[in-house]
């Protein structure tokens, strides 16, 4: 059995979800690199890395991730995004990322 990732748009929602089924394989992509060859999430990938959270995004699944689009960050208060990737800010940005994860597949 190998190991699927599919990324769906959610209609209007500027959120796309990442999810990850079956058992894993080796050499199978990730839900990290999906994440990091698309354009439209250098955000999510930029503060997953300063969560320390992308290993944990590279692991077996399945999970399912509600993967905010750059658009949808682009949407909060001016210095937001910037506030939490600071080092000073580290539990915080993991606190707000933990609600985009779920274990499983969500469909």
């Amino acid at each position: 059995m190998n190991r699927r990732f599919a990324l769906r748009a959610l209609a209007g929602t500027g959120l796309a979800a990442a999810v990850a089924a079956c058992a894993p394989m080796a050499q199978q992509p990730t839900i990290a690199g999906i994440l990091s060859t698309s354009d439209q999430f250098s955000t999510l990938v930029a503060a997953a890395d300063a969560a320390g959270l992308v290993e944990t995004l590279a692991g077996p699944g399945p999970i399912t991730v509600f993967a905010p689009t750059d658009n949808a960050f682009a949407k909060l208060p001016e210095g937001t995004v910037d506030s939490l990737l600071q080092p000073e800010n580290r539990d915080q940005l993991i606190e707000v990322l933990s609600y985009h994860v779920v274990s499983g597949e969500v469909t």
